[in-house]
């Protein structure tokens, strides 16, 4: 809970009272490698505060095959955060790609601190704005030789490479397995 706590101090002040009640709202919960948080046809009705292990987003393409989207690791929000606010039907996967550890709100409890805590919906929005950011940021550019990619990965995401499966970082690249060894091998 501690580690939830920092992170959402980062984006404004609360009293003793105040963390309290958010405490008093979150569950703990694990997931086993390759279980899913939320699935694609599905509303999602959780945020999820990743403590310990690695989450990916996932979806399939118009061929069938599984393209991750992004990592979330330690100390993010794991949410397909659109969908859950708009009540809508997600497209994509949020899955553990290790055994996770996650601080979770269901909807109803993420709600009511609105209505609960002044200063709440500020928070919240800086807390979603980098979630959204991450996403968006640390996406490959296809453009990019597999190469710049696979080095901006390393980059963005500086101890995921021995944690999570090749097949999944090779998927975010959007290179084939085969090709992401052989890159390997040529920066060692």
């Amino acid at each position: 809970m501690k580690k939830l706590i920092e992170y959402i101090l980062q984006f404004g002040n609360l009293n003793k009272q105040q963390i309290d009640l958010i405490t008093s709202r979150v569950t703990e919960i694990e997931l086993s490698k390759d279980e899913y948080f939320s699935e694609a046809g599905k509303i999602p009705r959780q945020v999820a505060f990743v403590v310990d292990g690695i989450v990916r987003g996932c979806y399939y393409n118009n061929k069938g095959e599984e393209i991750t989207r992004c990592f979330i690791p330690e100390n993010n929000l794991a949410v397909d955060y659109t969908n859950f606010e708009n009540n809508s039907t997600s497209t994509e996967y949020l899955q553990a790609s290790t055994k996770c550890k996650l601080v979770v709100f269901s909807k109803q409890n993420w709600d009511e601190l609105s209505l609960t805590i002044v200063g709440w919906d500020n928070i919240k929005n800086k807390m979603v704005l980098k979630c959204f950011y991450q996403k968006s940021r640390k996406s490959p550019v296809i453009s990019q030789d597999a190469t710049t990619r696979y080095l901006e990965f390393l980059e963005n995401y500086p101890t995921l490479t021995n944690r999570v499966s090749l097949a999944h970082i090779a998927s975010y690249l959007g290179i084939t397995q085969q090709s992401l060894s052989r890159i390997r091998k040529n920066i060692r």
